[in-house]
């Protein structure tokens, strides 16, 4: 049976930067490119009217615009302004909830977006059931979803108080993006890949997302979480997840969310002595940054998933700012050949799957060949896969779109989100202080020490062919 669309879309925090960045320029693109036609209603506690929150909107596709290199579409954003509503008023107050049902109308089934601090996910909840706004509802809640288990269990029994875990849409933009999804894709429509996808053949897995700027502005913001709960529990466990993963027993979304939630069980709780965690130097002296911050900008650390294709094989992962450079890439590293026929074969020189997340979108497998000459000595070439640039959906125009329709196989479980904290959770809490490094390097030479024998980090490279 059809899972049927929502009706509306209610967005709280309408006046916020998320809004203003990815919100607005999703649902222009969306109606569009998908006709998407329903109310939508922006709420917040802003002391704002429908007019303002229009030129807000008008701003905010200008600026999308701009960045894109494009035109502003005036006739796109009429499209939108027809469709915008606003209430104002605060979360706490039951008036402000008997507006918004006024303001839905004869909408039935609305999906409430809470693009809002996960501390007022409850009050808002509770506020649209007293009103009989949740009953068919469906609600997408942003992260971070807790900051430990602890904090994550209690959320999600909030959340269930009013809604079923089916209705709850746990958006994580980064599983919406074009080479996330062509991960995914590339596990399992290829059959060439899956005998060697296992301990026998694997040395180990690496993933690095280095960004090539520091915190941009966002001190206070970011000296509340740091590396490990901004992008590690969260993105880089996902990738890690759609990497290891066996295939799901069908295409629907819940065989595709059960396996991912196998592969998070089985991920061992990392071991506080193999985590490096570091602090880019400045770092202190950005506004909102505490003088003694022990907060890292960076972060390193292996893991091990328990399973049977997985046992013995490290996986590593690094992720900071103000490194050399901006990509995400990952490295299947090979095991060398059993017997060296022709020449001695390291594990820096063996096969390996390379894929490229940003800014390029690449796949490629390293190999050897031959040298011309009389002596069989061989050499590392990369066959490259590169996608040419074209148009694509945003995360936020792709995800919005499937909870509209109630199609939650890029979205987070609950269960998930409790078994992802379970594996870093006893390294949210440090005693020891962290290690400094230099904008612009590859991080703290501790780091080195994460990764095991000689094989060493794959530092991404600018250059697209550039064998890693």
């Amino acid at each position: 049976m059809a899972t049927p669309r929502s009706d509306a879309l209610v967005f709280f925090g309408a006046t916020g930067d998320l809004a203003y960045k990815k919100i607005f320029p999703a649902l222009q693109a969306m109606i569009l490119n998908d006709g998407l036609d329903l109310p939508i209603i922006g709420v917040a506690h802003s002391d704002w009217d429908i007019k303002k929150l229009r030129a807000r909107a008008r701003d905010s596709l200008t600026q999308a615009a701009k960045d894109q290199g494009i035109k502003f579409d005036k006739d796109g954003f009429e499209k939108l302004s027809a469709k915008l509503q606003y209430v104002d008023g605060d979360y706490n107050d039951p008036a402000t909830f008997d507006a918004i049902k006024k303001a839905l109308g004869k909408a039935k089934r609305p999906l409430h977006y809470l693009a809002i601090p996960p501390s007022l996910f409850g009050v808002v909840a509770k506020g649209l059931q007293k009103v009989g706004c949740a009953d068919e509802a469906r609600v997408v809640v942003e992260k971070p979803f807790g900051r430990d288990l602890a904090s994550a269990k209690a959320l999600n029994a909030t959340l269930h108080e009013v809604f079923p875990e089916q209705s709850i849409f746990r958006i994580d933009h980064y599983l919406g993006k074009e080479p996330v999804q062509n991960l995914l894709y590339f596990r399992f429509a290829n059959t060439v890949f899956e005998p060697v996808w296992n301990r026998n053949y694997v040395e180990s897995v690496q993933i690095t997302m280095a960004e090539n700027f520091g915190v941009q502005g966002r001190g206070a913001f970011y000296d509340d979480i740091g590396a490990i709960r901004d992008v590690l529990q969260n993105h880089l466990l996902q990738v890690i997840a759609m990497l290891a993963m066996d295939a799901p027993v069908g295409s629907d979304p819940e065989s595709l969310r059960a396996e991912k939630l196998r592969i998070f069980r089985a991920m061992k709780p990392v071991d506080p002595k193999d985590v490096v965690r570091g602090q880019y130097k400045g770092y202190r002296e950005v506004e909102g940054v505490k003088p003694d911050s022990n907060v890292e900008t960076f972060v390193a650390l292996r893991l091990h998933i328990d399973n049977w294709r997985w046992n013995g094989v490290p996986f590593y992962i690094r992720a900071g700012k103000n490194l050399p450079i901006t990509a995400t890439e990952v490295i299947v590293d090979m095991k060398t050949p059993p017997l060296s026929l022709f020449d001695e074969i390291s594990q820096k020189e063996s096969n390996y799957f390379r894929f490229r997340f940003n800014p390029e979108v690449i796949i490629a497998e390293g190999a050897r060949v031959k040298k011309p000459g009389e002596k069989m000595r061989g050499e590392p070439v990369e066959l490259v896969a590169r996608h040419h640039p074209r148009p694509e959906k945003s995360p936020y125009e792709r995800l919005l779109g499937d909870a509209i329709r109630g199609d939650n196989a890029l979205f987070t479980s609950d269960e998930s989100v409790e078994a992802a904290w379970a594996v870093v959770d006893q390294v949210l809490t440090h005693e020891k202080p962290v290690a400094t490094y230099k904008p612009g390097s590859w991080g703290p030479s501790e780091a080195l020490k994460i990764v095991e024998g000689d094989e060493g980090w794959h530092d991404p490279t600018p250059e697209e062919t550039s064998p890693c």
